[in-house]
């Protein structure tokens, strides 16, 4: 699947800004994505990418989970509800791929990386966490829309693995848009949904850089 694919026209309502961030600074755009998502990307890269990204996103409860949890927006559990149970099957996928990609490839500074991710995964559980009105919610509805880009890292990983996953299950974007316009009739709330969803993308692009980066090392090595 190529990730040029996945950008669609999510214009309109009060989510725009979301929807915006979501394009402009979303995983789609990050030229790691995009190398693995292409015919020949190494396997061992890709590899190391799942086992990134299963560091991050595979431990329960997840951004999701804590958003809902938290009960930080009545009007908001529902999708939350739904989001959260879709997740639990996108960390089913991500815990078969890593099992199938095999040991983490060896790269030079792995301490150092591990430490990297264990403080990116810190940094989301406080954001899903937080007591500021819409941030978790803004966090969750970013993680959604960014797992489109995500799903085809997966996808390629399976692909490379010998077997195709499921679709995914998690919320279309009608319904996310739905549940962001009405969040997003509060001003106060509408910014701290754009925050929650600043970070969470910038927690991804961060994942992503240093999957580049130790992909870098290895091929220096």
């Amino acid at each position: 699947m190529s990730v040029e694919t996945l950008s669609f026209d999510r214009r309109g309502g009060g989510w725009s800004v979301l929807a915006a961030l979501a394009d402009a600074d979303g995983s789609a755009r990050h030229p790691f994505i995009r190398a693995m998502c292409a015919p020949g990307a190494a396997t061992r890269d890709l590899a190391d990418a799942i086992h990134l990204l299963c560091a991050l996103h595979g431990r329960h409860p997840g951004v999701i989970d804590h958003a809902f949890g938290h009960r930080s927006s009545q009007t908001a559990e529902p999708w939350l509800e739904a989001a959260a149970e879709a997740f639990a099957d996108e960390r089913a996928l991500l815990a078969r791929l890593t099992a199938a990609a095999g040991p983490i490839p060896s790269t030079p500074g792995q301490a150092e990386s591990e430490a990297a991710v264990n403080a990116q995964r810190h940094a989301l559980d406080m954001l899903a966490q937080s007591d500021r009105a819409g941030c978790a919610v803004g966090a969750s509805i970013a993680l959604v829309l960014d797992w489109h880009a995500v799903r085809a890292l997966m996808s390629a990983a399976a692909d490379r693995a010998g077997f195709a996953p499921l679709p995914s299950n998690l919320p279309i974007d009608a319904e996310t848009q739905t549940i962001a316009v009405t969040l997003a009739a509060e001003a106060p709330v509408e910014r701290a949904m754009s925050f929650g969803a600043q970070q969470l993308l910038a927690q991804h692009r961060a994942l992503w850089d240093l999957a580049e980066a130790r992909k870098s090392a290895r091929d220096r090595s």
